[in-house]
């Protein structure tokens, strides 16, 4: 740590850096930061820096608020001119009592936690997700739901008229040591991708972060409003993150098999049952809004129904065509407007737990499941996904696995929040509704 400090106070004085972003989130997701001047950076390193965690989103009380947010020295990083207009660095942050214990709401322990169980079983965790988002035009400094292009999937220029936007937002995300995989238009007007190399779990997940804050930064640099909402426009494609997952322990990807059907080992095949059995029990993480439900619809091209394939995109999970180290499965319903740190604890709680019970996943499904009738679907033992943020509670209410891999203080916590705005929302009275009904009834 002493070397690596040193490195920090030196690159500071070098950069004659002004302020520090110390930044965390709660459990939400929703990214939170502190800033510090350059004269306090050593003192951060060193101790922290306290602060009143009472209206941080599933923390503390008032009555107990104060926590500690301790900078992890590994991230820092001077951002570039195109993000701050004065000089300033990003550190993210683990959050602390001040008695020196770990905070038990952090997201980012959650992770940690079910990243130290799978390293005592032998494995490392990677994942890879791929992070859609919608460009949309604003209109006297407020967001509307007008895409800003009428493009359509791997679309260019002039059809895809944010190719500038992408690249700015790519440029950027390479300069913050990102290896962007790919980048292009997706299906919807005004829908775009950005992929980049898989990593570690917590590294990801920082990531995921990072890269919902450049865009929604350079996307107004450009009058347009990124939303990373998981369907914001009624009657198109909404916005997933479809997450490639894999296990890895000394002698390389332990999910590959070359002698094995489909050449995947039976750590692969029992990660996978692990996924798909408690499926519905995680769903409320990784569809955390109202809004996500309204994506988790047959018809535009996200996952309804809980099976898997080794082709078959109608499937949840899907087995990508590479083999050997980059074997893999792709869980496609989680959407990136949600908390990644608790998104990864919880898959790879239900693949861990997957292994340690050797649960056997079905027979894969390879037919288009959307074009299946209920009958052949009950004779495949295909089942669905919760078909709302309430339903989805609810299995989650239920689950050990979610208790245990959570905590019961974020637990508790998470099923609070989620319980008061699905009541909130299923009380309201919608403009749909009246139109259909008050003339009528």
């Amino acid at each position: 740590m002493d070397e690596l400090k040193e490195k920090i106070l030196e690159e500071a004085k070098n950069e004659k850096l002004e302020f520090i972003r110390m930044q965390f989130t709660d459990i939400l997701g929703t990214p939170k930061n502190i800033v510090v001047p350059d004269g306090r950076l050593e003192e951060a390193l060193d101790e922290g820096i306290p602060f009143d965690a009472s209206s941080i989103v599933g923390y503390q009380t008032i009555e107990e608020s104060d926590l500690v947010a301790r900078p992890d020295a590994s991230s820092f990083i001077i951002l570039p001119d195109v993000l701050e207009k004065r000089k300033t660095a990003r550190i993210n942050c683990d959050i602390y009592t001040p008695n020196g214990e770990r905070y038990i709401g952090d997201p980012k322990f959650v992770l940690e936690r079910v990243m130290e169980k799978a390293s005592k079983m032998g494995y490392a965790f990677n994942t890879g997700p791929e992070c859609e988002f919608f460009l949309l035009k604003m209109e006297d400094g407020h967001p509307t739901t007008v895409p800003n292009d009428r493009g359509g999937y791997f679309d260019l220029s002039p059809r895809d008229l944010a190719e500038n936007v992408r690249g700015d937002i790519c440029s950027t995300l390479e300069m913050l040591g990102f290896q962007v995989y790919t980048s292009h238009h997706e299906v919807a007007s005004g829908q775009h991708e950005i992929n980049f190399h898989y990593a570690d779990a917590l590294t990801t997940a920082d990531r995921v972060v990072t890269l919902r804050y450049v865009a929604k930064v350079l996307a107004l640099r450009h009058q347009l409003h990124a939303t990373f909402m998981p369907k914001p426009i009624w009657g198109v494609n909404g916005t997933g993150m479809h997450t490639h997952q894999s296990l890895y322990s000394k002698e390389g990807n332990v999910f590959f098999d070359s002698s094995a059907e489909h050449q995947l080992s039976e750590t692969a095949l029992h990660y996978i049952g692990g996924l798909l059995k408690y499926s519905k029990e995680i769903c409320a993480v990784l569809n955390s809004w109202v809004n996500s439900y309204k994506r988790l619809v047959p018809g535009f091209e996200a996952p309804t129904y809980i099976a898997w394939a080794t082709e078959n995109r109608s499937a949840l999970i899907r087995i990508p065509a590479k083999r050997g180290n980059a074997t893999r499965c792709e869980l496609r319903n989680p959407d990136p407007a949600g908390n990644p740190y608790l998104q990864f604890a919880v898959m790879l709680a239900a693949g861990l737990k997957g292994i340690e019970k050797n649960i056997e996943p079905p027979e894969p499904v390879e037919k288009d499941i959307y074009l299946l009738s209920p009958r052949e679907r009950e004779l495949l033992g295909v089942d669905t996904l919760p078909t709302n943020l309430g339903h989805a509670a609810s299995f989650m209410e239920k689950s050990e696995l979610m208790l245990e891999t959570l905590g019961p203080h974020i637990f508790n916590n998470f099923l609070y929040l989620k319980s008061a705005e699905w009541d909130e929302y299923r009380t309201q009275v919608t403009g749909w509704e009246l139109d259909k009904y008050l003339p009528n009834l």
